[in-house]
């Protein structure tokens, strides 16, 4: 008796961009103020970003649909997650991640409570494979979800 193999369904990669605004200073409760005048530079300073985030989904698309995931819940996961915590807000105060957690409110910080917010949201048969969030367009961090 020979085993019947399942085909191999081909991986599909789903990118949505979204951008917001929000004021932020970069500074560290674990710092003093001059150690973090020197490292943060102007930056210690309230200042804002006109932000522009690149979230992408991988998986299989739907056999009857032919979709791997709804463009309107991906839009939904993505505002909820991203655009009303964030959007026209001061960071440091607005998020309470970043006010009640004692995170700076870095980039890098930015995108890793990005990834933990929308990998909870995601439909089943929906993986979060990356996301770049760029601060300027010249300033862009990105986080595949590994870990060291």
């Amino acid at each position: 008796m020979s085993a019947v193999k399942a085909a191999k369904q081909p991986v599909i990669y789903l990118t949505r961009i979204e951008s917001f605004d929000s004021a932020h200073r970069l500074h560290s409760r674990q710092l003093d103020d001059k150690t973090n005048r020197d490292t943060f530079g102007k930056c210690n300073t309230i200042h804002g970003h006109n932000y522009r985030v690149e979230l992408t989904v991988k998986g299989t698309a739907d056999p009857v649909t032919g979709i791997l995931c709804n463009n309107y819940v991906l839009k939904q996961i993505m505002s909820d997650t991203i655009l009303k915590p964030f959007d026209h807000k001061f960071i440091d105060e607005d998020v309470s991640y970043f006010k009640d957690e004692n995170h700076s409110s870095t980039v890098e910080n930015i995108v890793f409570f990005i990834w933990k917010a929308v990998s909870e949201r995601l439909p089943i048969n929906v993986r979060l494979h990356q996301i770049k969030l760029y601060s300027t367009e010249k300033n862009v961090v990105t986080f595949s979800g590994e870990f060291e």
